[in-house]
């Protein structure tokens, strides 16, 4: 048996990793497992644990390996990076086009580039030979700043080119060439994003494009690590040993370098083609994953894009078709504090109804104390309110011009409202918070919502106002309670009839069996949302054992970091915490975790990813999931050309048009069963839950269904992994 030499396998693994990495970040088609990918990392970075001279500058595990920096150096681009003009209607366009045909000659025959423009941080990347030399940002088009170290966090962003197959491009690599593209974060890891912030104290961001500059510009790029960012290239600047002469290659090429290019870009040779495109792209705007502020159109050749040059610092061979903002103008009548279940207080305006989007909007985010103070937001001010697509509303900043001297500068609350507890800051973080956990009612009652809603015990019957209820007439002390309610304890309660008490005591008596992640999910512990809850079930088996763990037990679990870790080892060191685990072991609540979800993996749907849209006629969304998970598949919440299945209800969303356009199947709920019946592998196989039982009610008696309750904790906190193949909570 002939052992390979370690310099050579090194350089195989090298090679190996960057083509995976092209074909999940550009290609969006892997050929590895999660696990498979996984191996190659470990066993590449043992190899250059072993043998240091091994490690090269290039190396995937080299992501991160700059010192933090005191401040960015001074970037002076060999070509300006220009802005684009706008056009706010098609008849700009029309003139656009009428411009360019008259500067170009009536023999010309242009044709055009479009795709969605991206709402994010320009940034030119220089490679020399194939390698990573310089990353920086715009800055004002003529010097930007040297953010390399930072910019090779990005996993979607190649240290090393590609070498492509001739069937790929007919182009050499380059010698040298500047790509130019944006950094951005996709919406929902936005969201994720703030969430996290905001649960660990600190300041969150006011939208994803604030985001992407505030993560690409942090000193130390092991916290830019940690952040969603990603990478689309769209254009070049100066290169040498290559010939492009379009735009419409330039891209193709890129691609086949290993950048990743927008692929709803498209080429068109007929311009009223483009004003179709513009128009779609107008009603589809929320189907995308990122922010757009419109659709950039191009002259695709480079040629007469010389011949047009530019005006001013706007090239008259572009234009950006900018959407119609998403934002109004309102006034601020008052500001108001909620106070979450991990006693996060967080200010909310309350605004003069405002149509935004299609949306009213009478309440808007205001985020933290720090927030206000910055921006100087008073009650009584007009204000900017911006909608970024199923983001919560929040306030930009005030309209100080129209002040008038009547608004009233704000102050935030020194107590906490529910309970009177003096809030406390941890020094360096931005949240304020009540430390009175175990007793204040206005965290009791989020806890209470928070444990019933459908993503955890789902106990039909209780909503806001029933948790918020019991809480203030002392029949819930603790969510523990809620599995000890009597019938003679609604006596004389308004709205609750015989049929209604017994249905709400069947409902919690039939939560007793749901499975132990959802329990995990239901007891709120910091840090820890659904994916993190199901990977803790399936490790552990028991809350017990979960319970026991220390931090060096859960941090060498894949996807469990540090500050998750400690957030679940001081959960169960409250004494309070371990009295509510006792009281639901008294009550028969299950507590072990009977089918790891590891083991169903050799099911029938294993490697099949799903997204659920609209409403089923039997089971509900939850069962849906879990019907899908006990059968090896996977459900995610966006539709890619990685979905193999949308799960189509009534009332079904954008996520029903975004399958049609990919072509992706989809099924109803009878398709959904047929497939599970006719994949299962055998007599042991997960079948579908039966529906559940709707026995009749009165009207007067019924009451409000639960809901997903509000959340001032992420999904997750751990650290944020984006390698294909790591599991990423932010990722959920």
């Amino acid at each position: 048996m002939t052992t390979t030499p370690p310099a050579q396998r090194a350089a195989e693994l090298r090679a190996e990793i960057r083509e995976h990495n092209y074909r999940y970040y550009v290609l969006d088609d892997p050929l590895v497992s999660d696990a498979e990918y996984d191996r190659l990392m470990r066993e590449l970075r043992a190899l250059e644990e072993q043998h240091p001279d091994l490690r090269t500058f290039d190396s995937p595990t080299q992501r991160v390996g700059a010192p933090p920096a005191d401040h960015f150096a001074k970037v002076r681009h060999p070509q300006p990076m220009l802005s684009l003009g706008n056009a706010f209607d098609e008849n700009d366009l029309h003139a656009w086009h009428d411009r360019i045909r008259k500067l170009l000659g009536p023999a010309a025959t242009p044709t055009f580039v479009v795709e969605p423009k991206i709402d994010g941080l320009a940034v030119a990347l220089t490679y020399q030979e194939g390698q990573l030399l310089r990353g920086a940002t715009r800055g004002d088009g003529e010097v930007g700043e040297d953010v390399t170290a930072n910019l090779r966090t990005i996993m979607s962003m190649p240290l090393t080119l590609r070498r492509p197959a001739p069937s790929e491009t007919p182009h050499p690599p380059p010698a040298m060439i500047e790509v130019r593209g944006e950094v951005y974060i996709g919406i929902a890891d936005f969201a994720r994003l703030n969430a996290r912030l905001a649960a660990a104290g600190e300041r969150v961001a006011a939208n994803p494009r604030n985001a992407a500059a505030g993560s690409l510009r942090q000193k130390d790029p092991h916290v830019t690590s940690t952040r969603p960012l990603r990478f689309f290239a769209y254009s070049v600047g100066p290169f040498s040993g290559v010939d492009l002469r379009s735009q419409w290659e330039t891209l193709t090429y890129l691609r086949a370098l290993g950048f990743p290019t927008n692929r709803d870009a498209r080429h068109f040779s007929d311009f009223g083609e483009v004003i179709a495109y513009c128009r779609d792209w107008m009603a589809r705007r929320d189907t995308l994953d990122y922010e757009a502020d419109g659709v950039v159109i191009k002259v695709n050749n480079f040629d007469e894009q010389q011949q047009l040059g530019v005006v001013g610092r706007d090239p008259r061979w572009a234009i950006a078709y900018k959407f119609p903002a998403r934002e109004a103008t309102t006034k601020v009548h008052n500001i108001s504090v909620n106070v979450g279940r991990t006693g996060v207080v967080t200010p909310n305006a309350e605004l003069e109804p405002v149509e935004i989007g299609g949306v009213t909007v009478r309440n808007a985010s205001l985020h933290n104390a720090d927030y206000i103070a910055e921006r100087d937001i008073r009650i009584g001010d007009y204000v900017t309110v911006k909608r970024a697509g199923d983001v919560i509303p929040y306030v930009v900043g005030p309209i100080t011009g129209r002040r008038t001297g009547t608004e009233q500068p704000y102050q935030f609350p020194t107590h906490c409202p529910a309970c009177g507890t003096p809030l406390e800051r941890v020094p360096g973080e931005a949240a304020w918070r009540c430390p009175n956990f175990g007793i204040c009612p206005a965290q009791l009652v989020r806890r209470v919502e928070h444990f019933v809603s459908r993503s955890a015990m789902d106990i039909i019957g209780i909503g806001e106002k029933q948790a918020e209820l019991f809480v203030n007439t002392g029949l819930v002390k603790d969510v523990a309670d809620l599995y000890y309610l009597r019938a003679e304890d609604f006596a004389g309660m308004e709205g609750f009839g015989r049929r209604r008490i017994e249905n709400l005591l069947n409902a919690i008596t039939e939560s007793k069996q749901r499975p132990l992640d959802r329990l995990i999910v239901g007891l709120g512990i910091r840090y820890v949302g659904s994916v993190a809850a199901q990977v803790l079930a399936d490790h552990f088996g028991s809350l017990d054992d979960l319970m026991n763990a220390t931090p060096a037990d859960l941090e060498a679990i894949e996807g469990i970091g540090p500050v998750a870790a400690a957030g679940i080892v001081d959960f169960f060191q409250r004494a309070d915490e371990c009295r509510v685990v006792a009281k639901l072991r008294a009550a028969g609540v299950n507590l072990t975790s009977a089918a790891p979800r590891r083991a169903r993996h050799t099911t029938g749907l294993f490697g099949q990813t799903f997204v659920l849209t609209g409403t089923l006629p039997n089971l509900t969304r939850e069962q849906a999931t879990e019907l899908i998970e006990a059968n090896g598949g996977k459900v995610t919440g966006s539709v890619t050309k990685k979905t193999s299945y949308v799960v189509v209800g009534e009332q079904a969303g954008n996520k029903l048009a975004k399958a049609q356009s990919l072509g992706i199947p989809t099924l109803d709920e009878a398709g959904l069963q047929q497939l599970v019946s006719s994949s299962a592998p055998g007599e042991d196989a997960p079948t579908a839950p039966a529906p559940p039982e709707q026995p009749a009610q009165d009207q007067s008696d019924s009451p409000k269904s639960n809901e997903p309750a509000e959340s001032d904790n992420p999904a997750n906190a751990n650290d944020h992994r984006t390698t294909p193949g790591q599991l990423s909570f932010l990722d959920e």
